[in-house]
């Protein structure tokens, strides 16, 4: 049996500012916490990243400091998405030079291409980069939804390795897992339904709790795969209201504002995200609490 390249915990992680800018010694701090705490990868620069609001330049130089940090400890998933198909070219072609193991590539958003414009895309991205390219599906956001047959064209392609699904919907996940071609990484974007896209059989999350929480939310996987259920789903009733919480005002903000409750990096988003709302915050104090985190 071929193995997912890409299973575990992948953290989608924030990008931490100080005065405007990228904050890099904070961020090497994120990175090494994470990887201590068990995550089996990271992503920098997808949407937690604020990756529709920083430069080129930012963004490029975000994916090189992960990688940096990393130093081959775990793998790195960078994201490469944009309304674009030669954006999303350019940066996975950079993710590739600087060392990723691969790139994230969401669906195009604003444009709302087709079920055929969207193939398109993912086939050029996968045609020009020799990268193992993660698809990408948050419908909530981009305003399209990719469909299993999609997916399923898309993942012929042999730099097709996996799939992001942020849908929350399990059933798709039980639908295309017997179609798609073997060793393809299907992995929630969905932490509140993680532990049951695991029971679908899903190899793993990229994970916006994770930044947070990184030895829980590895401790839930492992579990998980270690068959011990009760476990898994004792490291869920703890997490379920920070996996909500996180969401409580626009994300990254409330991820950001936990961070801060931390000493970890400020709570500085990048405009038109505004630092988490007064009335999220006790969510996020109450939910971090049950967490065992503070």
């Amino acid at each position: 049996m071929i193995q997912p390249l890409f299973k575990g915990v992948f953290t989608a992680l924030v990008t931490p500012f100080r005065d405007g800018k990228v904050d890099e010694a904070a961020f090497r701090a994120l990175v090494e916490r994470q990887i201590e705490g068990g995550v089996q990868g990271l992503v920098p620069m997808g949407t937690t990243g604020e990756s529709a609001t920083l430069t080129p330049d930012e963004h490029k130089r975000v994916v090189e400091l992960c990688i940096e940090v990393a130093a081959g400890r775990v793998r790195v998933i960078a994201g490469a998405g944009s309304s674009s198909t030669d954006k999303a070219i350019e940066l996975a072609r950079h993710a590739k030079t600087v060392g990723a193991d691969g790139a994230l590539v969401v669906t195009p958003y604003y444009n709302r291409p087709s079920q055929e414009g969207m193939a398109r895309h993912f086939e050029a991205v996968c045609d020009a980069v020799d990268l193992p390219i993660v698809l990408y599906n948050v419908p909530s956001r981009t305003g399209v939804d990719l469909s299993n047959e999609t997916v399923l064209r898309a993942a012929k392609h042999p730099n097709c390795a996996g799939l992001k699904d942020a849908t929350s919907d399990l059933a798709r996940l039980s639908l295309m897992r017997n179609e798609v071609p073997e060793g393809f990484s299907l992995l929630s974007g969905d932490d509140p339904t993680f532990l049951g896209y695991l029971a679908h059989g899903g190899h793993g999350v990229i994970s916006v709790t994770s930044n947070v929480a990184p030895q829980a939310m590895a401790a839930l996987y492992q579990a998980a795969v270690d068959g011990d259920y009760p476990s898994a789903l004792a490291w869920q009733d703890r997490l379920i209201r920070l996996h909500k919480a996180l969401f409580a005002d626009s994300s990254p903000a409330p991820t950001k504002y936990a961070l801060s409750r931390l000493g970890l990096c400020l709570e500085d988003c990048r405009m038109p995200i505004a630092e988490c709302a007064l009335p999220a915050r006790p969510q996020v104090d109450a939910a971090m609490r049950a967490a065992g985190v503070i």
